[in-house]
């Protein structure tokens, strides 16, 4: 079963591959992080320290599960300070953004692609005690040569939308004289499945995870911890106080395409409000030129954050902002062309707009501005978060549109009220508070692990 899985991964490689190439020399991708997919080097590795206990590996596949393992990670490495800790991400977006936000990790690198070599040669040279996989991304081979090696993988913050079942579930459908079997064997070579619902730890046993290896821990994005004010963020503030622009509507991890509705709902509000400032941030680097392209076609004037004289994220914040760096009074928009930057600029939001789901893309994470106590208002597409999104919802702590204008009218309402915007503000800040302790449930889980006998 296992080779004819290598073979079909091998096969679309294959096919993919001129894409791979194409987007490699276009954007950087792929290409750039080659070496350490195939496990043939590693050379954050190199720096990690000599010790006689293996290492904590965390995998996060990209933005999202790296922000909702910060808290973890950090958690673990006061815990077991001799532990080498190493991070791995899928995506470039992911790497960079937890370079900057797990600056504690002892090492960053990419996750090796699943087949048995390099797998292998991955393990070899993280040489884990155990392995950490947020949220519930399934690779057989990764699974299989950790379980030879007798390294734990725990799978923390579990979840399966309702999107991934149904896929699983019409896969199965077709080849389940093959799939079944197969998965039940994956599956079993997991330690356990710490999921985040009752739902989900439902389907992961449906899909043949051993059912006394699954429990319900509640989910790790509830116990994001505030971001610390960035150069860019202190800037900000300081320009909205002099310039007087209010209000500010942070539209952030929009997808492709969805710019022109973020920009429709941004116009809907300046019809009341002309002084407000749109702070727009896409979801990925590769989409910062055409968001750019979307803004111009629009006809309003914006600024690219890349040309502020501002320093960066990752800057001291003893560096002070060039005194004429300033928003021009007939600039509407602020295109946030950077990773890691948004979660502090929440902060600052009167009204705040969560992308991919005015597209079908599925929705991000609503937690961020709404541990902030900012209102998230989101649109239809919400697949990937919709247990969270509906909670928020019933307890009238965000608002769902169903278009972009809907969106501009929610914001105008919410400023024409403000007693029951704060109100929702301090419920949607309340919720997160409420369900926060998944990390404490996952490190308790993790510890009987590495206190019990862990190499």
């Amino acid at each position: 079963m296992y080779f004819i899985y290598s073979f079909l991964m091998g096969l679309a490689a294959l096919l993919l591959a001129p894409y791979w190439v194409v987007q490699g020399l276009r954007r950087g991708k792929y290409l750039s992080n080659l070496a350490e997919r195939l496990g043939l080097s590693f050379p954050a590795l190199a720096k990690l320290p000599v010790t006689s206990t293996g290492a904590i590996w965390i995998h996060a596949v990209s933005v999202g599960e790296a922000l909702s393992g910060i808290t973890l990670a950090r958690r673990l490495k006061e815990g077991y300070p001799n532990r080498p800790l190493v991070i791995s991400t899928t995506t470039q977006t992911g790497q960079a953004l937890a370079r900057e936000r797990m600056p504690f990790a002892d090492a960053v690198i990419y996750f090796p692609l699943d087949w048995a070599f390099c797998v292998r040669r991955a393990l070899d040279a993280v040489r884990p005690s155990v392995v950490l996989v947020l949220e519930t991304e399934i690779w057989p081979n990764f699974l299989r040569e950790a379980g030879r090696q007798s390294v734990p993988v725990l799978f923390v913050s579990g979840r399966i939308s309702d999107r991934s079942f149904a896929r699983y579930q019409s896969y199965l459908g077709i080849l389940g004289f093959f799939l079944r079997p197969f998965l039940k064997n994956v599956l079993s070579n997991a330690g356990a499945f710490l999921m985040q619902s009752e739902k989900d730890a439902d389907r992961i046993r449906a899909l043949g995870a051993p059912a006394d290896r699954v429990r319900v821990s509640g989910n790790l994005k509830y116990d994001l911890e505030l971001p610390a004010p960035t150069p860019l963020s202190n800037w900000l503030a300081t320009e909205i106080k002099r310039s007087g622009r209010s209000p500010i509507i942070v539209a952030g991890s929009v997808v492709a395409t969805e710019e022109p509705h973020a920009l429709i709902a941004f116009g809907t509000l300046q019809g009341e409000y002309p002084r407000a400032l749109l702070v727009l941030a896409p979801r990925k680097p590769e989409c910062f030129d055409e968001a750019a392209e979307f803004i111009d076609e629009s006809h309003r004037k914006f600024i690219r954050r890349s040309r502020l004289p501002i320093p960066g994220p990752a800057q001291s914040q003893d560096i002070q902002p060039s005194d004429n760096s300033i928003i021009p009074d007939d600039v509407t928009v602020l295109l946030i062309d950077s990773i890691g930057e948004l979660a502090s600029l929440y902060g600052l939001a009167d009204g705040a707009f969560v992308g991919g789901s005015l597209v079908s893309s599925g929705g991000h994470n609503i937690l961020e501005p709404a541990a902030f106590g900012k209102i998230p208002v989101f649109g239809p597409s919400m697949e990937n978060f919709v247990e969270v999104a509906s909670r928020f919802v019933s307890a009238g702590a965000a608002i769902q549109v169903e278009s972009p204008e809907d969106a501009g009218v929610a914001w105008i309402e919410l400023f024409r009220n403000p007693e029951r915007m704060k109100k929702m503000g301090e419920t949607a800040r309340q919720l997160v508070t409420d369900s926060r302790g998944a990390t404490d449930r996952a490190v308790a889980e993790i510890a009987a692990r590495l206190d019990g006998g862990g190499r």
